[in-house]
């Protein structure tokens, strides 16, 4: 598998913290990474540097060997990198289509007419079945505000499909969906992340779904990779069953 995402020797930090230090990682084509670490070490930094929202002080990130370093989030987004957040990017008032329908639009237009028609046929039809590769089959019709979080998480994950990515990245998909409803929202996002054959990175503290999802993962400390490799052998690490585990502390 060819190198699709990397950073090389990234480094920036905000005031005495070190969220990258020196940091290098590549990402293969197709592969699922899990990204853990306690709180301030760097993960979510990772993600921003690569998505344009932060700025390294040092240091290249590229996509396909090309440099991205200096560029806007909405133009690596349409390269093909895209991220959903920890909190869901939605409109809470409108309905599960309509959702869907203005990433489709924005997708298509550079900037966004709200003056042209929204529910063209061919854009519905391509909004419905995307919608129906996540699990919203009926429905469609009912506002955003009325969904349980696990299908707000599901549909804004099913919004960066519409920008067609080669590249996902997801900050803590798990996060705020209950015990009963997490296996089944991820099961639901690996299924269609497996079925496209796109690179996903996900950030979690929930080790059980990283353990059952990932097939690599990278832990963090101190804006440095402290380990790398498949699950078993990362949490068989004793530095990560130390700082990142809590066992034997």
């Amino acid at each position: 598998m060819g190198v699709v995402l990397e950073t090389v020797n990234v480094t920036r930090y905000f005031g005495a913290v070190k969220a990258a230090d020196d940091l290098s990682v590549q990402l293969a084509a197709g592969q699922t990474v899990g990204i853990v670490g306690p709180n301030g070490s760097g993960k979510t930094t990772f993600v921003n540097l690569v998505t344009g929202y932060v700025k390294p002080a040092r240091g290249v990130v590229r996509f396909r060997e090309c440099d991205i370093t200096g560029l806007t989030p909405r133009q690596i987004t349409r390269l093909g990198i895209a991220r959903s957040f920890q909190i869901p990017q939605l409109y809470l008032r409108l309905s599960v289509l309509e959702n869907m329908l203005i990433a489709l639009a924005v997708r298509e237009q550079r900037q966004w007419d709200l003056w042209r028609p929204l529910k063209l046929p061919a854009r519905v039809d391509e909004a419905c079945a995307l919608l129906a590769q996540f699990g919203f089959f009926d429905g469609l019709s009912q506002p955003v505000s009325t969904l349980p979080e696990g299908g707000r998480k599901l549909l804004d994950v099913a919004l960066s499909f519409a920008l067609r990515p080669s590249v996902l990245l997801l900050d803590e998909p798990t996060s705020g969906v209950s015990v009963e409803d997490k296996f089944a929202v991820m099961d639901r996002l690996m299924s269609v992340v497996r079925q496209s054959a796109i690179t996903a990175v996900f950030i979690e503290h929930d080790m059980e779904v990283v353990a059952r999802y990932a097939e690599r993962v990278l832990v963090f400390a101190e804006g440095r990779i402290l380990a790398d490799g498949a699950p078993a052998e990362v949490f068989a690490n004793p530095a990560v069953r130390t700082h990142v585990l809590g066992e034997g502390a």
